[in-house]
């Protein structure tokens, strides 16, 4: 096998120019740099990437930690939207990533540092986590940096990419109020989600602006699950008659609060209209086709993943991404009657 002592002897330098040149050190020539790699490339020289991150206190790889994957997640396809956004940001780069999942468990015995340390991660991205979660303190105080998925905390360390989801919401109730809609509920997530405060706040001020009051009874916690959607929505619909229309912080919730129309022997849009948040890959398909809020998951990962390396790098002017969101008027929502 070839070493670098084989490629300082044919290139004609010493060893430490040719570690020097092969890992990026500016102090190298640009001319022998260039000799020097070519050498390697002629020995079939294959660097010993282990040995290197030992010397050079550096992996070059990243992890994505996801919390909370279940078998029911892969209706929403988040995980693997953000996955594939990180996998396409990092193979343009000369870094590594790994996946690894935790949940409460796992927590309880290893803390968020010595996972990092022992899958020898440079840093991490954060998916899926509750800000109720212990994990998150651990996150903020220790030195590895990480960029974390829809959760705004910043630091020299910490950094984070979400989406505009207040703007999010408003738009989706705003299009509600366009058709004439007065009486509007919200199928909101659970209340350890960021985006579930924020969508609500989006929700609240449309309806403000609108001159329309705010009834906190007619905001039900769906827990981002279609069944447990489908269940609080018909209950809602049930006590309060008077909605024609629904906001649901997610479109996994807007497909439960479907059903739920439809086991009352009502017709989505004409008796009550539902709007998603996400635009999932099942919104398109459902029955009516569902209008929703689209945000692009794929740039949230490849966005993170491009501020965590450019942390790790020294490079990262702002530790914060904020994405848009698109408006997707499909045939869940029509004009109001009332």
């Amino acid at each position: 096998m070839t070493t670098i002592k084989d490629i300082a002897k044919v290139a004609g330098v010493s060893v430490t120019t040719v570690s020097r040149a092969l890992n990026g050190y500016s102090d190298v020539n640009e001319n022998t740099r260039q000799k020097i790699i070519e050498v390697a490339k002629q020995l079939n020289y294959i660097p010993n990437t282990i040995a290197r991150s030992l010397v050079m206190n550096k992996s070059k790889t990243i992890g994505l930690l996801v919390s909370g994957l279940k078998r029911e997640s892969s209706k929403d396809n988040f995980t693997f939207e953000v996955l594939a956004g990180v996998n396409q940001y990092v193979g343009e780069t000369d870094y590594d990533m790994i996946l690894f999942s935790t949940n409460s468990t796992k927590q309880r015995e290893k803390t968020y540092t010595q996972l990092c340390r022992e899958r020898r991660v440079d840093g991490a991205i954060l998916q899926g986590i509750r800000i109720d979660d212990p994990y998150l303190q651990e996150v903020v105080e220790s030195d590895i940096p990480c960029v974390l998925i829809d959760i705004p905390i910043k630091s020299e360390t910490v950094g984070y990419v979400t989406t505009d989801n207040v703007l999010g919401a408003k738009k989706a109730v705003q299009h509600l109020l366009e058709l004439g809609h007065k009486h509007i509920g919200m199928i909101n997530g659970h209340e350890f989600a960021f985006v579930s405060v924020k969508r609500l706040e989006g929700y609240k001020q449309a309806l403000l602006e609108a001159g329309l009051p705010f009834y906190e009874d007619w905001v039900v916690n769906g827990a981002f699950e279609e069944e447990r959607a489908e269940r609080e929505a018909l209950a809602l619909f049930t006590k309060y008659p008077e909605i024609t229309a629904v906001f649901c912080a997610s479109d996994l919730m807007a497909l439960g609060a479907i059903k739920a129309v439809k086991k009352l022997g009502k017709r989505v849009p004409e008796d009550i209209a539902v709007i998603g948040h996400d635009d999932i890959f099942l919104a398109s398909y459902s029955t009516p086709p569902l209008s929703t809020v689209a945000q692009n998951v794929f740039a949230m990962g490849y966005e993170a993943a491009k501020l965590l390396i450019q942390m790790l790098e020294g490079k990262a002017e702002s530790h914060v991404k904020i994405l848009k969101t698109e408006l997707k008027i499909r045939e869940s929502t029509v004009k109001s009657h009332e």
